[in-house]
């Protein structure tokens, strides 16, 4: 059942919101160029590698060795505007129609994370990765990691349709009210969490 609405749920987003989607792609083109999705690697469900897609929200721009920028130096206005609305999430849709993920689950990390997880933690790899999930409607980025993935353990353990609904529901509540975004301190709980900096980049990423 839950495969069920996870397709028809991303096939009628996908429909309904193809001129949003068709905005941010030639926005995107216009203002960082191409490639206008980039892929990462994440973990999925039994923590298996997937490429999950993004629109690109950051610049290409490299050092004279070669080596990206830092992230602070590459995202332009438009970037931080395309995250602080979530748009850049929308291309997870095709990764929800292709099974990699769900509408509703644990948010999927970085790989990198895996090594640092305790066996509890871990268990959030039970259920297919989501779009939206407990974790990012009790709080999002104002949450420790180690509240984050309670919460994602949680979800595991109490999954429901009625909790899905409950938590896509509260979903459009937290976008529209932008709640918990961009803390100041989201990088600096992922050092710690991981004991190295290890925040989202789009490098290698085409």
């Amino acid at each position: 059942m839950k495969r069920f609405i996870d397709i028809v749920l991303s096939l009628i987003a996908l429909i309904v919101l193809s001129p949003i989607f068709l905005i941010v792609v030639f926005k995107v083109r216009k203002n960082l160029g191409s490639p206008v999705f980039f892929y990462q690697e994440r973990p999925g469900q039994d923590a298996k590698i997937f490429k999950m897609i993004k629109f690109r929200s950051m610049l290409d721009a490299v050092d004279k060795h070669g080596n990206p920028l830092p992230d602070g130096e590459r995202i332009t206005p438009f970037g931080h505007k395309l995250r602080s609305t979530s748009l850049d999430e929308m291309p997870q849709l095709i990764n929800v129609l292709k099974g990699d993920m769900s509408i509703v689950g644990p948010r999927p990390q970085m790989k990198d994370f895996l090594d640092h997880y305790t066996a509890e933690q871990m268990r959030r790899h039970e259920v297919k990765p989501g779009m939206t999930g407990l974790a990012q409607v009790s709080g999002r980025n104002n949450l420790s990691w180690e509240e984050k993935f309670a919460l994602d353990v949680a979800y595991v353990e109490n999954q429901s349709i009625w909790l899905d609904f409950k938590i896509m529901c509260k979903t459009v509540k937290v976008m529209v009210a932008k709640e918990g975004i961009n803390a100041p301190d989201q990088e600096v709980g992922a050092a710690r969490f991981s004991n190295q900096e290890m925040t989202e980049t789009e490098t290698g990423s085409k």
